[in-house]
């Protein structure tokens, strides 16, 4: 596997920068090469890519992800294997750094010629450059998932899903918000529970 590293500080504060990233189905606005990404449930995603003009298939497991600190996950089926983690770390309460680290396998002759000429390198690079000014133009995040996911967690299987514990289960918030646990009464200002996209079972996105 090869390892690639790279480091991007942001001018929002740590929760705005953790919040974007849990939004994995608005990865194609910043990331090269990534066509779309289907959210399967809280830990799992479907990815299509094209790069060096391969195009692949591949579904991913969310390992680890504590909120404004850290998401890593692996490959669990498809034409890629890889494993990485983010990393967030407030400088002030205007400026995060976002670190990403990625041991990525190439896959065929193109994949390999492009890692051999530091071409993922400089892809990774520009993934987090255009997801600096994703984030700093919108000024807030396009929505939030800020629920833990342990190690523990992902033993039952690439689509199978541990019942969080009542402390730890996942709530959503709207942009810009501080929100709290999702609340069950609809009074005016309550965060609703999360709505659930059609033909899914537990949605990370914001409608």
């Amino acid at each position: 596997m090869s390892m690639v590293k790279q480091t991007i500080d942001v001018d929002v504060p740590v929760r705005n920068a953790y919040n974007q990233w849990t939004q994995f189905e608005e990865f194609p606005s910043f990331m090269e090469g990534v066509e779309d990404v289907t959210q399967l449930d809280d830990r799992h995603c479907h990815w299509q890519t094209r790069i060096a003009g391969v195009r692949r298939e591949f579904d991913t497991e969310i390992v680890d992800q504590l909120a404004d600190e850290r998401i890593s996950w692996r490959t669990v089926g498809g034409d890629v294997k890889q494993k990485g983690v983010v990393t967030f770390q407030g400088l002030d309460e205007g400026h995060t750094r976002v670190s990403l680290a990625m041991d990525v396998e190439p896959e065929g002759m193109a994949e390999k010629a492009a890692d051999a000429l530091g071409i993922l390198d400089r892809r990774v690079k520009g993934d987090l450059k255009r997801f600096k000014g994703f984030i700093e133009d919108h000024g807030h995040e396009t929505g939030a998932w800020r629920g833990r996911v342990q190690p523990s967690d992902s033993a039952a299987g690439p689509l199978g899903g541990g019942t969080p514990t009542p402390s730890d289960a996942p709530f959503r918030e709207a942009p810009g918000t501080m929100g709290t646990p999702g609340p069950t009464n609809t009074s005016p200002g309550a965060q609703e529970p999360r709505p659930m996209p059609p033909g899914d079972s537990d949605g990370r996105r914001l409608s």
